[in-house]
């Protein structure tokens, strides 16, 4: 079915603020996971919901949280995200490094026991709109174990997004947003909503065999999400687990902390203004992306895209035509709903 935004984003609201979220934090949350689903990031966006929902009433992530800073100077935070929900923690820790990269031309978070952060873009999103660089890394301990190592069968690392955001004068920021895995556990879960296979050559079944099905990945023994480009990306996966979980004092997966889905992020922000005066970065960041662009296509009408492109143009297409969500999807949306006695609205 075809919803529009303006009407998903007070729905998906109502149902946090009925279910024991501030209104200021449910907005949080339905804005957040309706953008994914604008942007296309349908994995991030509202099929995360019911998860998000159950383990609120569990107590496996905690309402209205606020970062505690365990180690701060004037370029370094240390934070601990007390299990809040991403979207409140990530935002918050995002403000701290925005705030301490303007003073000192350089900022190093690192977060720890946040809930689940996401759509991770939405990170150097906020950090180029405030003119600033930025890189991130994330892991997820223990309930995130989804990935096999390379040459492995067996579940090992967590999916371990990698995102960076450089700003851009006179056009949206170059967005890169990836997981050092072939395909994110959302999308896996989107394709099984749909009832459509997985792509070819992002799974294993539990044998280490390729499977298209999406209910191989869930199955008992269960399956693992290949690292994309083999030990290239293994390697970037491990450094991710390194980086966002042992440095940050989270931890790397661990299937001894599977009680609970838990992210940690290691974030560089950096004012390019501080490296070199601010007409000669734009200036070479321009010409690159000129010099880029004007390669020879593959074919006649082709086109080349710079990373966040598609993002920014499925959006555009989604606010004017709505955001297409399957009948099990919203069938879930329904049933949350219901338990937390949110009405669903008319659509």
């Amino acid at each position: 079915m075809i919803v529009r935004h303006d009407k998903l984003r007070p729905f998906i609201t109502s149902i946090f603020k009925a279910a024991g979220c501030q209104e200021a934090e449910a907005g949080r949350i339905g804005m957040r996971l309706v953008e994914a689903n604008l942007v296309g990031h349908d994995s991030h966006g509202v099929i995360r919901v019911p998860s998000y929902v159950q383990w609120l009433k569990a107590g496996k992530v905690l309402a209205d949280r606020s970062v505690e800073i365990v180690f701060e100077n004037d370029a370094i935070a240390v934070l601990d995200g007390q299990f809040g929900f991403g979207q409140t923690i990530g935002e918050q820790a995002m403000k701290l490094g925005i705030d301490k990269c303007a003073r000192h031309g350089v900022a190093v978070i690192a977060l720890r026991n946040s809930g689940h952060l996401g759509r991770i873009g939405d990170w150097p999103l906020m950090a180029a709109e405030a003119g600033l660089l930025s890189l991130h890394f994330v892991n997820t301990t223990g309930a995130g174990i989804l990935v096999a190592p390379f040459g492995g069968t067996q579940r090992r690392l967590s999916a371990n997004p990698i995102a960076a955001g450089i700003p851009v004068t006179g056009r949206p920021p170059i967005l890169l947003d990836i997981s050092a895995c072939t395909v994110a556990e959302g999308k896996i879960r989107v394709a099984l909503n749909k009832g459509v296979p997985v792509p070819e050559n992002c799974i294993i079944d539990s044998q280490g065999q390729p499977t298209t099905d999406p209910k191989v990945f869930y199955a008992d023994p269960p399956g693992a999400i290949l690292p994309i480009a083999g030990h290239k990306g293994y390697g970037l996966a491990f450094l991710c687990e390194v980086l966002a979980g042992a440095l940050t004092g989270g931890g790397c997966s661990n299937p001894d902390k599977a009680d609970r889905v838990v992210n940690g992020m290691f974030s560089i922000l950096l004012d390019p203004g501080k490296f070199q005066s601010d007409p000669a970065f734009t200036a070479e960041v321009e010409r690159f992306i000129a010099w880029v662009k004007s390669s020879a296509k593959v074919s006649a009408n082709g086109e080349i895209l710079l990373p966040g492109d598609v993002e920014d143009r499925t959006k555009a297409k989604r606010m004017r035509d709505g955001i297409d969500i399957d009948a099990t999807t919203w069938a879930q949306l329904v049933a949350i709903a219901d338990t937390v006695g949110v009405t669903t609205p008319a659509v």
